[in-house]
């Protein structure tokens, strides 16, 4: 392989972007019968393959007379790259862009054999058939055309990069905010059941009280007033014990909600029912407006990455997606 300078492997980065996302796009456009602009980024380049393409350059260098260690090379150099960089950009941005999980032989839904096994094939193609070409061209180009070419690629580059992160970042930042509401909207309708429980329980011995006190003072209408004070008696406990019942499966809910989110609602034991209901709204708005934030990025990213997933935030995500679908004119799905 010739020894390349600095500007050279840049040019040939940023060519393997574009080649890569004209690839990719194609691919999936077929796929969907409608035109997908597949990446990360907005304008046409996927990083993914052109680190792929030096990285067969680098690694298959050594076995260039071997067609067998040059796919070999290729299969394992590109698997690596592939596990790593989708590992790093769902640790970072909490959604994963590819995902093999519905392939055999997927390990963590990153990489899986087809996919490796392709990329060792690819090697072969690249550094045999589409590499020369490319690099008598760019090995041609005068010195200062060349580094222009790679300035002016690279500002652009590194400004789409640093937009698309931060929006990326943001998207992750606002499902973990997602998914603190849900909870904190779980521990209020909760906490509100209870409440209209022990209302409705209080309603209940007070009406049996009435009740007895009504029976004692009609205690000479006889027969029929004590079989139907005894009717009202065992409707009321049986009343008592479902309530009873209810509330115990509440209550049991609710302590798992508090342990789950670190007690982060404790005070509203003390809270009325129309306190509560104020609250609720105040966190269904919360959800609304961070959906109608994200929305714009949340149709890129299906747009450009239809596999893309979340496994950490899986709820999350699909919630959100579900609100997209409807364009938030369904009822809240939390």
């Amino acid at each position: 392989m010739h020894a390349y300078a600095w500007y050279q492997w840049l040019t040939f980065f940023y060519l393997y972007c574009f080649f890569g996302w004209i690839f990719e796009s194609a691919y999936v456009s077929i796929l969907k019968r409608r035109f997908v602009n597949r990446g990360f980024l907005r304008i046409p380049m996927l990083p993914l393959y052109g680190s792929g393409a030096v990285m067969m350059l680098v690694v298959s260098e050594p076995f260039q007379d071997s067609l067998f260690l040059t796919w070999f090379s290729g299969v394992i150099g590109a698997t690596i790259l592939e596990y790593v960089t989708g590992w790093a950009m769902e640790q970072l941005f909490k959604v994963r862009y590819w995902d093999y999980s519905n392939q055999k032989f997927n390990l963590h839904g990153y990489i899986c054999l087809s996919s490796s096994i392709a990329w060792g094939f690819l090697t072969i193609f690249m550094t045999h058939v589409i590499h020369k070409p490319i690099e008598r061209a760019v090995l041609s180009l005068p010195v200062m055309w060349d580094i222009l070419f790679v300035v002016a690629v690279t500002v652009v580059f590194s400004a789409d990069a640093v937009v698309c992160t931060r929006e990326a970042l943001a998207f992750g930042r606002s499902l973990e905010a997602v998914r603190k509401l849900r909870q904190d909207l779980d521990i209020l309708r909760v906490q509100t059941a209870l409440l209209r429980m022990d209302a409705e329980d209080r309603l209940q011995e007070t009406r049996a009280d009435l009740e007895e006190r009504l029976a004692e003072k009609r205690a000479d209408l006889g027969e029929r007033l004590a079989e139907r004070r005894a009717d009202l008696g065992g409707h009321l406990a049986g009343k008592r014990t479902d309530l009873a019942g209810r509330r115990a499966d509440l209550e049991a809910r609710l302590e798992e909600l508090r342990s789950r989110t670190g007690n982060r609602l404790e005070g509203l034991r003390g809270k009325s029912e129309s306190q509560l209901l104020e609250l609720l709204k105040e966190k269904e708005a919360s959800l609304t407006a961070i959906r109608e934030r994200r929305r714009k990025f949340l149709r890129s990213v299906l747009r450009s990455n239809p596999t893309a997933s979340s496994r950490r935030y899986k709820d999350e995500f699909q919630d959100m997606i579900h609100y997209l679908e409807d364009s938030g004119k369904g009822q809240s799905p939390f």
